[in-house]
């Protein structure tokens, strides 16, 4: 009986893989919003009711694509951390976001679906909120180690202000209650500026502006790093004469350097 059951939980297995893989195929082609259970039924040779066994709704096979993003993107996170306790923690900031931001550049299309625009008529359950949450805490565990090991300095800045500190309270009780608060609110904000670095890439808003695109990502990591108080990298790039650049007039008024 139970080898029996043991090929049905395959074979069932085998077809729910088929139907999310042909899904990220439509996901690729024509955006999450389009993404259909009847062509997904079709292109696999199904009928729309044996899919629906498995999926019973777009909604549901959504979140399950959405699942596997936000696993595939935490599980990078988590690999480059590993290993890292020995560098610094700034250090081990960067190669995690370089980790996150390798994967959203060869994932454009799952990476749209998680960090990209909302899907219309969608609501994400709080089935997403665990895998959604791996990278972050990947980052979070270095901001921990770090302040364990009496590394973390004051994020810098102005003081927070009332509703700020309010929120970043709630949130390190939640997530870290060992962190400072205004250390969770740097957290927050360092967070939205990566991800705004890395959809710049992913979406081609660096195309003709900015062509070393890893390292500028690592520049920027590092530069975050500072922000949330993990101090400098051990290996920052060399600086060169061009690092100053002194800007004049030229005679037809554009600023260029000397």
């Amino acid at each position: 009986m139970s080898v029996i059951k043991g090929a049905r939980e395959r074979a069932r297995n085998e077809v729910t893989a088929a139907i999310k893989q042909e899904a990220s195929k439509q996901l690729a082609a024509e955006g999450a919003a389009r993404l259909s259970l009847r062509a997904v039924a079709r292109e696999l040779g199904m009928v729309s009711s044996a899919l629906y066994r498995y999926f019973p709704s777009r909604d549901e096979l959504l979140t399950a694509l959405i699942i596997d993003a936000y696993d595939a993107i935490g599980a990078a996170a988590e690999q480059a951390l590993a290993g890292t306790d020995e560098e610094p923690p700034a250090d081990r900031w960067v190669a995690v976001c370089r980790a996150v931001g390798a994967w959203a550049v060869a994932h454009p299309h799952e990476y749209a679906l998680i960090y990209g625009s909302p899907v219309p008529g969608y609501t994400a359950p709080d089935d997403t909120v665990g895998p959604a949450s791996r990278a972050a805490f990947a980052l979070i565990t270095i901001v921990r180690d770090a302040h364990r090991d009496g590394l973390l300095q004051p994020p810098p800045g102005r003081p927070l202000a009332a509703p700020v500190r309010a929120d970043a309270a709630r949130l390190a009780a939640e997530i870290a209650p060992e962190l400072p608060i205004p250390t969770i609110a740097a957290i927050v904000a360092v967070w939205a500026q990566l991800f705004g670095v890395i959809s710049f890439e992913v979406f081609g808003q660096f195309n003709r502006m900015i062509d070393a695109r890893r390292e500028f990502l690592d520049q920027a990591a590092a530069g975050l790093a500072l922000q949330v108080g993990l101090g400098a990298a051990e290996s920052p790039a060399e600086a060169t004469p061009e690092d100053t650049i002194a800007a004049t007039p030229a005679p037809d008024g554009v600023l260029r350097s000397k």
